[in-house]
């Protein structure tokens, strides 16, 4: 008997969702409105989706992965913390409700699962994966299996102190990597006149001084969290993914300068940085990889 996995990506606004088979070809996917406010109505949405993507294969098992904001429990079978976003997802049990067997990841390591076995670091064992957006997330993939830590809360990177002297982030730490280039605080970083980093971008290009300065010191600092991580995990690639690589070579190319001061690059190695590949499914791709490894025995 064949066995298929449906990826679905919960987001706040966004319901993404894929099937895929074993070997890893995409078959379908399917894209609704999440409807945050009502859980009963987001979860029914779940629902509804894995029903219309399962009536589309005509026979074989049927297994679920839900990518989604949060920690999830220690057997990944549901978000054990997310406060303030989806009420209702916290310990919610999936399998019960959807009536098969379900497995829930954190949404960037699911994004990075998606890279590491179909995308930009496909076939690498030593991995490490930020997506630059609105915050900073990230996830960690050690000797090809992904690395979630004790109380699922590994991968954090944007938490990470790069000042610590600056404002405190959501988690309590001062002046962290998601503080110094998440979209969040740009208006904070340049006094007002930015509101979002398109706009930082768009000024940097017409060669506003104030603009430079900004961006410059954002990569800066984005560098130096990068170099930390070598350090510290020694991963042969970093993915960078989310809405602030469409910088392109605004961003690639200043941060291998500042890499190139920063990285302790012993024996002349180095982590190769690389882009995302696998756009806004790659939570849902991931999250079906990481489905069809669990059901596999794979970790």
């Amino acid at each position: 008997m064949s066995t298929t996995a449906i990826g679905v990506d919960l987001g706040g606004t966004r319901i993404k969702a894929v099937m895929m088979d074993v070997a890893g070809n995409l078959l379908h996917e399917c894209d609704k409105p999440t409807n945050d406010g009502n859980d009963q109505t987001w979860k029914n949405a779940v629902a509804k989706t894995v029903d219309e993507l399962g009536k589309k294969i005509p026979a074989g098992e049927i297994i679920i992965g839900i990518s989604a904001p949060g920690l999830a429990n220690k057997n990944n079978s549901a978000i054990a913390f997310m406060p303030g976003r989806l009420q209702g997802l916290e310990n919610f049990a999936w399998s019960e409700f959807l009536g098969i067997q379900t497995w829930v990841l954190n949404d960037a390591l699911a994004a990075m699962m998606a890279e590491a076995r179909l995308g930009a670091a496909r076939n690498k064992k030593n991995v490490v994966m930020l997506t630059l957006g609105t915050g900073v997330g990230g996830a960690i993939l050690i000797n090809g299996q992904p690395y979630q830590g004790a109380f699922g809360k590994a991968g954090h990177i944007g938490h990470m102190v790069i000042n610590d002297e600056g404002d405190r982030d959501v988690t309590g730490m001062p002046g962290s990597l998601e503080d110094a280039i998440g979209n969040v605080t740009i208006r904070k970083r340049s006094g007002g006149k930015f509101t979002s980093t398109h706009d930082l971008l768009k000024a940097y290009g017409e060669g506003d001084e104030l603009a430079k300065d900004i961006w410059l010191t954002s990569v800066k600092k984005l560098a130096i969290g990068l170099a930390s991580i070598t350090n510290i995990l020694s991963p042969e690639t970093i993915v960078l993914g989310g809405g602030i690589c469409e910088a392109g070579t605004d961003l690639f190319n200043p941060l291998q300068k500042y890499l190139s001061e920063y990285e302790w690059r012993a024996g002349g190695n180095k982590a190769t940085i690389v882009k995302a590949q696998c756009g806004d499914k790659a939570g849902a791709i991931g999250a079906a990889c990481y489905a069809l490894e669990k059901f596999l025995g794979k970790h």
